[in-house]
């Protein structure tokens, strides 16, 4: 198609959306933004109303066609986009498909496209009839492919499961939250059912359940020795029966904090029972008898982690007998695991145990004192009914790596206070490592954080703890790096560990230099930002760029961008920053973008986190998320990705 009559073919086009709106003369900044949208393009309103603003020349809040269509190509003929389109078109105007071709392995690492790749990407977002029937595309066709979502950063193949489901149950990273019924803090906030909906949502495959005694015989859910409200388990039950497989099919732990009486845990195992139904995991797998199975085994059931009495085969020598009534005690050194160091080889120690308690003479709302109470052991009474439907998730208190090597199940768990796993991994993390690569680890925040604060997971991924327990309900950084880094594989809430955190053969410690590893050069160019979010502090937004890499201590690293001032519409940067990974498969990058302040320091304005091995090459858009977690559309920056595996 030649120039001109290409030219006419787009005024033609771009005439035929807008007239009808134009008809009664000029529009105002509402149908401005609905006008835009018809054209396919994405637009936030509050930049829609400034560039209106800017164009509209009278100043009586109404625009004529010329005046729109100056806002329509601020918005879509952004420079850095029509570099690369006149880098590949042979006249400026258009793209045949042998040009888009040549673009797509050239710069987007697309290396198997072909001819007919390239007719079906012209045939999906080229808008002019004219030129798409002559298997053309224009600017505007261009435009809507790089804004799409096939060029955004987070590869097509990582939105699927495709990594192997048939490996054990502790061969993966499993999505865990803590304490999961809480909405807010640790001591006064409310218990809530969306705490579980919202966990499961986002593809949680481990739920944490604190059950009490409650009135009328129905157990309830709540923090105990705390003022957080109460909900009743039942409740919480039928909530997580019906959300458990809408993200993912593979299977979800409920992690019980146990403190009923017996008579209350038969009560809970009946509602396990009939609420689940065939769903509940209450036998072994024939093929399973005496090692974990696989997600691939064990999809669409829930599975129970509580203390446990007795063998699998006794579990299953038991299978339709009546059990009410039926209560085995036991003894369990009690002490808060996370204030202790491990016990060395033949100690003993007197163990302590801590209650919260509020002074109900005084303001009934403040908790005023902790008391300790030396104690060495505690008695527990587990109902059978209970007790049985634990199978692969059998919860043990964890004594030292020592213990465990020597006498821990296949089929045992732990559960490790942040402090004592903090000190595992910095004193004796190649025996912490093949701990991990034989046991289900659960790490959770230490008591203090009553605040529902978060720590850093990357430190407890970085030694193959499966399950890192982080508080859902509170944002920032640990919260971005968790949803970061379980965008991989299909959102399913389970990542197969790298094989040096699998292979008993491989020698691995996150602190040291690995001796047979791949590292990455990554190079990224930090080219522009497209409708930030505006400040929410200042009249003007002074925007920035944080690069940082998060995985093993060597690993972590950041830089950034020079400050581009009064601009969150489209800043341009175009710096290049590269990164020498030595760990890749622990890397996760996170791009936080900042409005520069000097009084409070940077204010945060967006953030995406992702997998560093799930990243495209090419030209690519990197989307923004709040802080909350909601997706900021089409908030976005605009970057080149290359990068080689040595």
């Amino acid at each position: 198609m030649e120039t001109r009559h290409h030219e006419y073919a787009e005024a033609k086009w771009f005439l035929s959306k807008i007239q009808e709106e134009f008809r009664g003369g000029k529009i105002g900044v509402e149908n401005t933004h609905k006008l835009l949208e018809k054209f396919d393009i994405r637009c936030n309103f509050a930049h829609v109303k400034q560039i209106f603003k800017e164009n509209d020349r009278q100043k009586q809040g109404k625009i004529t066609i010329e005046e729109f269509r100056a806002i329509y190509r601020s918005i879509t003929h952004r420079e850095e986009i029509i570099e690369i389109f006149n880098t590949y078109s042979e006249n400026r105007k258009i793209l045949s498909e042998n040009n888009l071709t040549e673009f797509l392995t050239q710069e987007q690492y697309e290396l198997e496209i072909n001819h007919s790749a390239s007719t079906e990407i012209i045939k999906k977002y080229e808008p002019i009839d004219e030129m798409k029937n002559e298997g053309q595309m224009s600017f505007e066709g261009f435009a809507r492919y790089i804004f799409s979502p096939e060029c955004l950063l987070f590869k097509d193949k990582c939105k699927t499961v495709y990594q192997d489901m048939n490996q054990p149950l502790k061969d993966y990273f499993i999505s865990s939250s803590h304490n999961t019924y809480l909405v807010s803090d640790q001591l006064l906030g409310p218990s809530d059912i969306w705490g579980y909906v919202s966990a499961l949502v986002k593809g949680c495959r481990c739920l944490e359940i604190d059950c009490w005694d409650g009135a009328e015989n129905e157990p309830v859910v709540y923090h105990g020795y705390t003022l957080t409200s109460k909900l009743l388990f039942k409740t919480v039950i039928q909530a997580i029966n019906k959300y458990a497989f809408m993200s993912s099919e593979y299977p979800v732990v409920l992690s019980l904090e146990n403190h009923c009486s017996p008579s209350q845990q038969e009560v809970m195992a009946d509602i396990l029972q009939s609420t689940f139904g065939d769903f509940l995991l209450s036998d072994m797998l024939d093929e399973f008898p005496d090692t974990l199975p696989s997600p691939e085994a064990l999809k669409f059931k829930i599975l129970v982690k509580n203390k446990k009495i007795g063998t699998l085969q006794e579990t299953r020598e038991r299978k339709g007998a009546e059990k009410q009534g039926q209560v085995i005690e036991y003894e369990e050194d009690d002490y808060d695991d996370d204030n202790e160091e491990p016990l060395k080889e033949g100690e003993t120690r007197d163990f302590f145990f801590s209650k919260v308690w509020q002074e109900k003479e005084r303001d009934p709302l403040k908790l005023t004192r902790v008391t300790f109470a030396k104690r060495r052991i505690r008695k527990l009474k587990i109902a059978l009914a209970l007790s049985d439907l634990v199978i692969y998730t059998k919860a043990e208190k964890f004594r030292s790596l020592q213990y465990s090597r020597r006498y821990q199940q296949f089929n045992e768990n732990n559960s490790i206070g942040e402090s004592q796993a903090r000190k595992l991994l910095k004193l004796r993390a190649n025996e912490f490592i093949l701990h991990t690569r034989s046991f289900i680890t659960r790490v959770y925040p230490k008591m203090i954080r009553a605040d529902s604060s978060n720590f850093n997971p990357q430190e407890f991924w970085n030694v193959g703890c499966q399950m890192v327990a982080l508080n859902f309900q509170t944002p920032g950084l640990p919260m971005d790096l968790q949803n970061g880094k379980f965008l991989d594989n299909g959102g399913s809430g389970y990542l197969l560990k790298p094989d040096f955190l699998r292979d008993t053969t491989l020698s691995f410690n996150p602190s040291e230099a690995m001796e047979d590893g791949h590292p990455i050069t990554l190079t990224i160019r930090l080219i522009s930002g497209i409708q930030l979010p505006f400040s929410l502090s200042s009249s003007k937004t002074d925007t920035l760029v944080v690069i940082e890499i998060y995985g093993v201590p060597n690993d972590h690293m950041k830089q950034q961008t020079r400050v581009v001032k009064n601009n969150a519409f489209s800043p341009r940067w175009n710096e290049t920053f590269t990164f020498i990974v030595q760990v890749p498969e622990l890397a996760l990058i996170r791009f936080v973008v900042e409005n520069q302040g000097f009084i409070k320091g940077n204010e945060f304005l967006g953030q995406y986190t992702l997998p560093l091995l799930c990243m495209n090459k090419g030209y690519r858009r990197v989307p923004l998320f709040s802080k909350a977690g909601e997706n900021l559309e089409p908030s976005s920056l605009f970057v080149y990705v290359w990068y080689i595996r040595e």
